[in-house]
């Protein structure tokens, strides 16, 4: 498993590559020129008291593959909800852009949300196709739904996101699989060798003061980068979710 991360707005960057997921190809892009289909969407979802946690039935939905205008969509959301906290479920997958994995979190944490993994299952998507229940979604809801945490899964987005909540769960039986990171120019394939490890290193220190700013030892880097040394990904057990302080209490 590998992991990519580009720099905001710009053109060369880290990524990840998280687990893949099957997407209808009907379904639209999302963002503007060049944005894939499975960018990440946000939407608020609602269900019964509990749904999301203790007191919680509303959320924002935080669905598909970070990608580099991620954190616009993001902000628009957050602005709609008119300084109401609600909690955001994350479903990250797919070749993800760190730099806005970590600007998501940040974004996050400015606005003093709660984060968490799970899947959202949109109750109006029953017997839709993927293109029929994305037109549903994109709007941003609120719409009735689901928290599904059974099978969870979360990588080093995933991971970056979620290091932005104020509080922050993982539910039990969810498995945090680190891959590895590597530079890419999503308009030009080929970076220099030299170039590549200049820019490893400064991403690398970039995101270990993140963690740090976000209560998160700046170990779990050293992880990624033994990772890209290996070439084979580490899954992290809950006790470490807890040492590392990825996690501000032990299940959602």
């Amino acid at each position: 498993m590998s992991l990519r991360a580009a720099i905001l707005g710009g053109l060369i960057g880290v990524i990840a590559a998280g687990a893949a997921q099957a997407q209808d190809p009907r379904r639209p892009a999302v963002g503007g020129i060049g944005s894939p289909v499975d960018a990440m969407i946000f939407y608020v979802a609602r269900g019964a008291d509990g749904a999301c946690g203790p007191g919680c039935s509303e959320w924002i939905a935080a669905e598909g593959t970070v990608q580099w205008d991620t954190h616009k969509r993001l902000i628009a959301i957050l602005d709609r909800q008119a300084g109401r906290k609600l909690p955001v479920i994350i479903h990250a997958w797919g070749d993800s852009n760190l730099n806005v994995a970590v600007s998501l979190g940040r974004i996050l944490r400015d606005h003093g949300i709660d984060t968490t993994a799970g899947t959202t299952d949109v109750e109006a998507c029953n017997g839709k196709s993927e293109a029929e229940c994305f037109a549903l979604k994109r709007p941003g809801g609120p719409l009735e739904a689901k928290v599904t945490l059974t099978g969870t899964r979360c990588d080093l987005a995933c991971v970056l996101t979620l290091a932005g909540g104020v509080h922050r769960t993982l539910p039990a039986g969810t498995r945090m699989i680190l891959g590895s990171m590597s530079i890419y120019n999503r308009l030009a394939p080929n970076v220099s060798e030299e170039r590549r490890q200049g820019l490893t290193a400064l991403f690398g220190d970039q995101f270990r003061r993140y963690l740090k700013e976000m209560g998160i030892e700046p170990e779990l880097l050293d992880i990624v980068d033994r990772n890209s040394e290996t070439r084979r990904p580490t899954e992290m057990p809950p006790s470490e979710w807890l040492r590392l302080h990825i996690v501000t209490s032990a299940a959602l």
